[in-house]
């Protein structure tokens, strides 16, 4: 069964590649897990933030915005001691900041699923590369999502990690054309 190449690394990186890469996500908890793990990965392996991805569940409130929003220093503190997940403080304080953030967003758009997806005109955008070195790092779409965002006070959202993000929800089908998923992605009827 052909796969996407990265995902050949590790049995963890096969699983998400078979199972969650670029399979579309609509609901906001989820997202925002996205949003938060694609932040974190900034200068890091995805392998690395796979690793840690129960530790960030269990961190932070399974992702849970309003809790998060109202972390305090305290809460930060604790989270600078738990080898669970990337000990980074900036990181940690973009988490809460976002937090903050996707709230507002929610309470503009109704939901955050419904705001982000915008951004490819609320159908996923389906490529056909033919090897990885062919998939870019963003995207005029990666980069408006990136601005606005930024726009809207959200941190660790550069053009290239919403545009990981973007692969990760399945915003964008970026599965090579000849992996088995390419075709489960695009035509997932």
């Amino acid at each position: 069964m052909k796969r996407c190449e990265w995902s050949k690394r590790s049995e963890l990186e096969q699983s998400y590649h078979d199972n969650e890469w670029g399979v579309a996500i609509h609901d906001d908890r989820k997202l925002f897990e996205f949003l938060i793990l694609e932040g974190a990965q900034a200068g890091l392996s995805w392998s690395t933030i796979l690793k840690k991805r129960e530790g960030y569940r269990r961190a932070f409130d399974n992702f849970d915005a309003t809790k998060i929003s109202q972390y305090c220093e305290n809460d930060i503190s604790r989270l600078l001691g738990n080898s669970e997940i990337i000990r980074n403080k900036l990181k940690i304080n973009a988490a809460i900041t976002n937090a903050k953030a996707l709230l507002q967003v929610q309470e503009q758009f109704g939901s955050f699923d419904h705001y982000i997806w915008q951004f490819v005109n609320n159908i996923p955008i389906q490529n056909s590369w033919k090897k990885m070195a062919d998939i870019p790092a963003g995207t005029p779409e990666s980069e408006a999502m990136s601005k606005d965002l930024q726009k809207r006070g959200f941190k660790f959202v550069g053009k290239t990690i919403c545009y990981a993000f973007m692969q990760a929800v399945g915003m964008v089908n970026d599965h090579i054309a000849g992996c088995f998923r390419y075709e489960e992605i695009n035509n997932p009827d």
